[in-house]
């Protein structure tokens, strides 16, 4: 076996510059292989043969369908990109799978590696055509492409909102490492992509997530010349998928669903999937197709934790806190400037009221992150004295369930968490203040202005119970929630984090068959921009 020789960075510089030098160097040193195991494609590639048989069978009993551009950058995205659209070539359509040739997105890669990179993937890839034909965007001239101002403006924000994403942090210094990374990723994902539609006009664009990486930059390429783009995205479920048509993913839209049913009545087998389901949360069970614990810690009973808690009779507000910098609190601002400053004023609100008893509980997902926390935001708004007496913190790691804590609340202040949510299917008042899937639904406080937020609280707190939602909004709340655990999310064959195993289940020429479009065809249409029908 030839030995790859690691060379030097100022000779890795130098050999970036030099055309076909990285590309020869790759075939001759590394005789075809991966340039790193982050990058490696070895399962894409012993699979391709396969589905490619699949689809030719399919194919032929397929009229021509639409042009797709899908995108991905990433190496398990683009593999994820590469079966979706073999499937999508079985079912008729001429697809382009364009990438960027990147296995991490954080940190800097030398021309010569990202070349080498490019190169590899163009090969694995190269074995899916006549049904694929992928395109490099490292490969797209773009050097007299001119951005206008609203999608620079736009691509800066996708910018700042990866830096967030990789720091977990809100504030983000514009001057760093890591922004101009991802700014020049992005532009340069931008300014190829632009380039390339212009010119080849896809009927219809897709690629994951579409608010962060270079796929938020290739999105908002689609978004300003018009062509159709469906972002798309994976939650806790197996076989379901979240998408959302001209629009980001991870907003989590759900206004066209609820106004579509939320006036009807759940069968009695639908009452029973959301009640074993709030049941399986509440007592950290896995549930169905569900792969993630909502909670670490079992039911205890709301009066153990009042206990543990050293609670006394006063009014409790129970403040469930999202990770700071998650995905789904990024962008989210109705009337404050970040989850974070919406924290510190509404501690400072509650340090003033003694009468009452606020319970920030941080989000178990703490445990995992290495973000700032936010019991640091919470204890840094008193600058270093003890807490006072009537405000406590739940840690990430600490033996409390939440639900226990929904069972003795009064009253529950929310940003974005999916908690508010369970809140108000309890009979909690629940004060919405992120741009949350549930907020406006009609059985939440939805406050639009820091004046409307704290009079809101004044007036609560003045007479708790009389805030509390009335048996239709319970009730209300309780068919939202069905509605978005189960008809939100979309029937799909393959989940990212789980494809290959899903594969032995359901392989192309399976999904393809009468059976799988019977399971999923319709999501395969609406993947490609055909309007979803909601009866």
């Amino acid at each position: 076996m030839t030995k790859t020789i690691q060379l030097k960075p100022a000779i890795k510089h130098l050999l970036g510059e030099v055309p076909f030098a990285a590309e020869t160097y790759w075939q001759i040193r590394q005789n075809g292989r991966p340039l790193s195991k982050s990058f490696s494609m070895h399962r894409t590639q012993e699979r391709l043969p396969a589905w490619r048989a699949a689809v030719e069978d399919c194919r032929r009993a397929n009229p021509s369908g639409k042009h797709v551009l899908i995108f991905a950058t990433l190496r398990y995205w683009i593999e994820h990109a590469a079966l979706m659209g073999m499937a999508l070539a079985g079912l008729g359509h001429r697809v382009t799978l364009a990438f960027m040739p990147y296995a991490n997105w954080h940190k800097p890669l030398s021309r010569f590696d990202i070349r080498r990179n490019n190169i590899y993937a163009q090969t694995v890839l190269g074995k899916a055509q006549p049904f694929i034909q992928p395109v490099s965007l490292l490969d797209i001239k773009h050097s007299d492409i001119t951005l206008p101002q609203s999608l620079f403006d736009a691509i800066h924000e996708v910018s700042v909102r990866d830096v967030q994403y990789t720091l977990q942090v809100e504030d983000v210094d514009l001057n760093g490492e890591l922004y101009h990374l991802r700014q020049q990723r992005n532009l340069q994902a931008a300014r190829a992509a632009l380039a390339w539609m212009k010119t080849s006009l896809p009927d219809v664009v897709l690629t994951p997530n579409g608010s962060i990486l270079e796929m938020g930059a290739v999105y908002q390429v689609a978004r300003l010349l018009g062509i159709p783009v469906v972002t798309y995205e994976f939650g806790e479920q197996r076989e379901r998928i979240w998408f959302a048509q001209n629009g980001e993913v991870m907003l989590q839209e759900t206004d066209s669903l609820w106004q579509a049913h939320k006036d009807t009545i759940l069968t009695e087998e639908q009452w029973q999937q959301v009640r074993a389901l709030f049941t399986s949360r509440q007592n950290a069970d896995l549930w169905q197709n569900f792969s993630r614990r909502w909670q670490g810690q079992p039911s205890q009973g709301g009066e153990r934790v009042r206990s543990s808690l050293g609670l006394d009779s006063r009014p409790i507000v129970m403040l469930p806190a999202n990770v700071i910098g998650d995905s789904l609190t990024l962008g989210r601002q109705v009337y404050s400037q970040s989850m974070t400053e919406w924290l510190l004023r509404s501690v400072a609100y509650f340090a003033e009221r003694p009468q009452v008893q606020l319970i920030v509980r941080i989000h178990p997902g703490e445990r995992y992150t290495k973000g700032p926390s936010v019991a640091e935001v919470v204890s840094g708004a008193f600058h270093g004295t003890p807490l006072p007496e009537h405000i406590h913190l739940v840690a990430a790691d600490d033996p409390v369930n939440t639900c226990d804590l929904v069972e003795i609340a009064d009253l529950g202040l929310v940003y974005t968490t999916t908690v508010g949510l369970e809140m108000a299917m309890s009979g909690v008042p629940v004060v919405v203040s992120g741009h949350t899937h549930y907020r406006d639904k009609g059985f939440t406080l939805d406050p639009g202005s820091w004046e409307a937020y704290f009079q809101m609280l004044d007036d609560i707190l003045e007479e708790p119970q009389k805030s509390r939602p009335s048996d239709e909004q319970v009730k209300q709340a309780w068919t939202y929630a069905y509605r978005f655990f189960f008809d939100y999310p979309r029937p799909f064959p393959w989940h990212l984090l789980h494809f290959w195993d899903e594969l032995d289940t359901w392989p192309i020429g399976r999904v393809l068959s009468p059976e799988g479009q019977e399971a999923f065809g319709d999501t395969f249409r609406y993947l490609l921009g055909e309007p979803v029908r909601l009866s």
